[in-house]
């Protein structure tokens, strides 16, 4: 599959989400760079936007199969992983799979659920394995987690450990649709019978696979490249920062600059492409220093900073 044609297949599972999702398209062609990028993707807002249709209508539009776990403070990790259950009739203990073995698995309000149970996740989107007891079981391929969690300050809910923020590569924010969104809302629910509106799917798992391949393919010139890894680096040293882009969070803002570009159906990654994505990979990274905290710094008023004063270079498909 070449850059065109999987700009198109990009385009028409955008277009079948939409169908279901009232969302802004950037929204949309965000989530799809995260899965293009082989990476995970957060969604953070307020309950009722949409958040967890967007991840059931993105799991039918690409063939795979789906899975939900809803955390709760009292899930435990074998409740995601499995657990290993004894068997009367062959007296041995066997494996029983947990909801993780799926393609497209919904971590569902995510941070309800303690830091240890938000860990039982590491491995599986690190490795695309889990471990039980001492045995390793592989997930299926494609595999593909889509997060959603409410806003930090509403009760209940625990803060992200940074080791897990930075297994995402992107981090989305939905939003409220505006005034004509809501009342397309209420037409498309006033047009069909059933609650869950259905969503056909544009590929299956063997070409969601090629899908992800090609990013593999764009070119990103040296100018391009440090460009890429000065804007990283600058996050570190904002007098907001106390800890800023880490070495792999560079390898990831890496991928999902050349995953844009096969969105936008460039065979070779421009400035554009790196300043789009930025701040969905970039934001959830950084951790700030307390002062800045108290004041209520937003880390996305740190990212626009820096893209504010790194150069941007010219762009070239070399």
């Amino acid at each position: 599959m070449d850059v065109g044609a999987a700009a198109a297949v990009c385009e028409d599972i955008v277009d079948r989400v939409g169908e279901a999702v009232v969302a802004d398209r950037g929204f949309l062609e965000t989530v799809l760079t995260g899965m293009l990028a082989r990476g995970h993707v957060l969604v953070e807002d307020v309950p009722g936007t949409g958040k967890t249709l967007t991840a059931i209508a993105l799991a039918d539009a690409l063939g795979l199969g789906f899975k939900r776990i809803q955390f709760t403070p009292d899930l435990l990790p074998g409740d995601i992983t499995g657990t290993n259950v004894y068997d009367e009739h062959e007296g041995a203990f066997r494996f029983q799979r947990g909801p993780v073995f799926a393609n497209v698995v919904l971590a569902d309000e995510i941070n309800r659920a303690p830091p240890k149970t938000q860990s039982a996740l590491l491995e599986a989107m690190d490795e695309g394995q889990v471990s039980v007891d001492g045995d390793t079981h592989s997930l299926p391929d494609p595999f593909f987690v889509v997060a959603t969690q409410n806003p930090v300050e509403q009760e209940g809910t625990f803060s992200l450990p940074e080791a897990q923020r930075d297994r995402f590569v992107v981090k989305a924010s939905m939003g409220y649709p505006d005034r004509a969104g809501e009342l397309e809302l209420l037409d498309r629910r006033s047009n069909r019978t059933t609650t869950k509106p259905s969503v056909s799917a544009a590929v299956d798992a063997d070409r969601v696979t090629a899908l992800r391949e090609v990013p593999e393919r764009v070119t990103v010139s040296a100018a391009v490249r440090g460009y890429l890894v000065d804007v990283a680096r600058a996050t570190r040293e904002d007098s907001r920062v106390e800890v800023g882009v880490s070495p792999r969070g560079i390898q990831r803002f890496f991928e999902a600059a050349r995953a844009r570009a096969v969105v936008a159906g460039r065979s070779y990654v421009a400035p554009d492409d790196v300043k789009a994505i930025a701040p969905a990979v970039l934001t959830h990274r950084l951790v700030l220093t307390s002062e800045a905290t108290v004041r209520g710094t937003d880390p996305r008023a740190v990212v626009e900073s820096v893209l504010d004063a790194v150069e941007v270079p010219a762009a070239t498909a070399d």
